[in-house]
């Protein structure tokens, strides 16, 4: 790492304006610094103000926000108070930024290579034929595997991986000093994450590239950053060397969010809250030692779980969809999506399904609640057939099994207050006799969920996430269910929000002894919330089993390359 300071940040304040009132400050007087062949690492919640600090370096807020005090330099020279036209110079050529999201990033009527293309030819000023011979050897440099096709393709045709390395080599078409990566690695698979982690490291191992990598993942952070920062509220709570931050942080918020991730090494009873880490003695490794689960507690549980019925049993389901059509629309070829699949689920037990994208997971749970229709095998509910009820038989079966999907804010009306969206499936299935009972039973689950009475009015773009998760899982319980089923519920959540709803979710499992299908790719939470665990590639379930014994003893070489690829596993956190 060379000495010299590439960027300088000091004292940078954001604001807000309002109209008739003092603006609004989100970032508070900031400063750090980035050197050649530096990983910074920036981490922090939503709201913390990480994405607007690296879009005021590039100049790239959008009205009414915009910097208000402090400065920025780039390589000695101040470029927050460049114009327009002056920072398109250094935008792309000298400064580059790898978005969150690739496919809302690229132009979808444009092919990918061309895209890549365009960039040279603006900053650089060379043919087509260059461009495209430049655009090839970057996808080779970022290995895709099929760089001719990546180069013909639209972005729809290519996976979440590979838009995510055209969106590097767009990034270092012109071998910029500085890299911006936002939260690049979030959407994808724990496998894909790990490639694109290493690819990064590469490059700035190669080429010297000073890289700010943001995240709110503290394990990518580990594997990846050389220094840290943590911001909270628009401030800097804490900064250092990675692996001196992460076994000896120093503030309460930063021991909150390393111990709201469930470890990998030990089992726990529940994740840790805020409120533990108030006291400035307290400590990660003292809420370990009070909520570790024992062997025996494990082993009683289990015994508790083999004693008791089974509540679902699938049954052999297949469900394919075409993948090729010839001439009259008449299907040629069929992707199997879920492939003779068989598993139970017994009351009060939570079967963790866990896998990448594409592997099948939410085939295989909307066709168990007959969201979409499977094309052969069946599925006993409570010893009855869910496939053979008519519509009718069938809607009352609802009532029993409830899902509740990842995304909480399309899954809700914005024109419904949540106390009538949680009120409208009692009235459906006449639950309960009276208007009046239903209002008393919906601010009982808000109150059950963590919320308050006071909220009942109130619509879902004034919730958070996480709070618009709980009313969603509120509104799921409405109908009194005995089966939930959890499509990758908090896959969109901060990692305490993510600590919140899972010890929820644990204590209305105890409470209501609820039976859950717990869906997602994290399997660090799958480990920790479930009981069995089923691990799904290409339609088929590989490797079955107790959590913890697939954890400790993976049979299967796919489960292993899942486990394997984990970030943070090489440091020690706080353990």
């Amino acid at each position: 790492m060379d000495n010299e300071a590439l960027i300088q940040v000091k004292n940078l304040s954001i604001s807000l304006k309002r109209k008739k009132q003092e603006p609004q400050i989100l970032v508070d007087s900031i400063s750090f610094e980035i050197h050649r062949g530096e990983i910074l690492g920036l981490v922090g919640e939503s709201g913390s103000g990480k994405s607007l600090s690296s879009l005021s370096i590039l100049q790239l807020l959008a009205d009414p926000l915009y910097i208000s005090d402090g400065s920025i330099q780039f390589k000695g020279k101040s470029i927050h108070t460049l114009s327009d036209k002056a920072m398109q110079k250094i935008r792309g050529k000298q400064i580059s930024m790898i978005f969150q999201e690739p496919m809302s990033s690229l132009n979808p009527l444009m092919r990918c290579g061309q895209q890549v293309d365009e960039i040279m030819k603006i900053h650089e000023g060379i043919t087509n034929a260059q461009a495209k011979e430049r655009t090839l050897e970057l996808f080779n440099q970022v290995q895709l595997p099929d760089p001719d096709r990546a180069y013909r393709a639209y972005p729809h045709q290519l996976s979440g991986g590979q838009l995510q390395r055209i969106m590097i080599s767009m990034a270092l078409a012109c071998k910029p000093d500085f890299l911006i990566a936002d939260e690049c690695t979030t959407a994808l698979d724990v496998t894909v994450q790990k490639e694109i982690i290493e690819l990064l490291k590469n490059l700035n191992q190669s080429y010297g590239i000073a890289i700010l990598f943001i995240s709110h993942d503290l394990g990518v952070i580990a594997d990846i950053a050389d220094r840290v920062i943590v911001m909270r509220q628009g401030s800097i709570v804490e900064e250092g060397r990675v692996r001196r931050l992460f076994k000896a942080p120093n503030h309460p918020y930063t021991k909150q969010l390393i111990a709201s991730k469930p470890p990998l090494d030990i089992a726990l009873k529940r994740l840790a809250q805020p409120h533990f880490f108030e006291s400035e003695n307290a400590q990660a490794e003292d809420f370990y030692k009070m909520n570790t689960l024992q062997r025996e507690d494990i082993e009683l549980r289990q015994e508790k779980i083999m004693n008791s019925p089974a509540i679902l049993e699938v049954q052999a389901l297949n469900k394919a969809y075409p993948q090729k059509v010839n001439f009259w629309g008449k299907a040629t070829a069929y992707l199997k999506a879920v492939n003779q699949v068989s598993f139970d689920v017994r009351v009060g037990e939570t079967m963790g399904l866990v896998g990448e994208s594409g592997c099948g997971k939410s085939s295989l749970s909307k066709a168990i609640v007959k969201l979409i229709e499977a094309d052969s095998g069946d599925v006993l509910f409570k010893g009855s057939s869910l496939f053979g009820l008519r519509p009718k038989e069938l809607r009352k079966k609802r009532r029993d099994i409830q899902y509740i999907f990842q995304d909480p804010y399309s899954s809700l009306n914005p024109r419904l207050s949540i106390g009538y969206a949680i009120q409208e499936p009692m009235t459906v299935h006449q639950i309960l006799h009276s208007k009046k009972e239903r209002k008393e039973r919906a601010v009982e689950l808000l109150e059950l969920v963590g919320l308050e009475a006071d909220h009942y009015d109130r619509y879902p773009h004034q919730f958070s996430g996480g709070q618009r998760q709980r009313i969603c899982i509120a509104r799921a319980l409405s109908m009194n269910p005995a089966f939930l089923v959890c499509d990758e519920i908090v896959s969109a959540l901060d990692v305490s929000v993510q600590a919140q709803v899972l010890n929820l979710l644990l204590d209305l499992r105890e409470k209501l002894n609820l039976s859950m299908l717990f869906v997602s790719h994290d399997l660090a939470i799958v480990r920790f919330i479930s009981d069995r665990l089923l691990v799904m590639k290409q339609g088929k379930i590989v490797e079955e089993g107790w959590a913890h014994d697939i954890y400790e003893n993976p049979q299967h070489s796919y489960t292993k390359s899942l486990l394997s690829a984990i970030p943070g596993q090489q440091k020690t956190f706080t353990l």
